[in-house]
């Protein structure tokens, strides 16, 4: 675990089954998570996935690179451009820092029309070996 150490990318197909699912797993039945027609007529081209979704998918990019032993402390992110069907959103990461066996990444994920989510994540790693 090293300060500048990059992640690797991950790529993550926005399907209309993965925005869906995510909506109602985190419970967030707003119409524009799962009714294509509703969103047109408040302005977007479709549906669009919930900040919660994207905390999760965060969340994962980070532990699946640091392991099975990673806890995440802290998750800031803020989110841009929307994902829709059809899009694909690119997550990438760059360790900023680290403190003994806790690091602190900085996350883009990236679609077709912009960045959808910036943000820091803290993980403490035990061992501080991973990654």
């Amino acid at each position: 675990m090293r300060a500048g150490t990059e992640l690797p990318p991950l790529e993550i197909e926005i399907t209309r089954t993965l925005i869906v699912a995510g909506a109602i797993a985190s419970r967030d039945y707003q119409d524009v998570h799962h009714d294509a027609e509703l969103a047109r007529q408040k302005g977007s081209p479709d549906i669009f996935m919930n900040i919660l979704t994207t905390n999760g998918l965060v969340g994962r990019y980070v532990t699946d690179h640091f392991g099975p032993d990673a806890v995440l402390r802290k998750v800031a992110i803020r989110l841009g451009a929307p994902n829709h069907p059809g899009d694909t959103m690119v997550l990438t990461g760059t360790v900023e820092s680290v403190d003994g066996e806790t690091a602190t990444v900085r996350v883009v994920g990236a679609n077709g029309i912009g960045r959808h989510v910036t943000g820091t994540v803290t993980v403490c790693v035990p061992g501080g070996s991973a990654g």
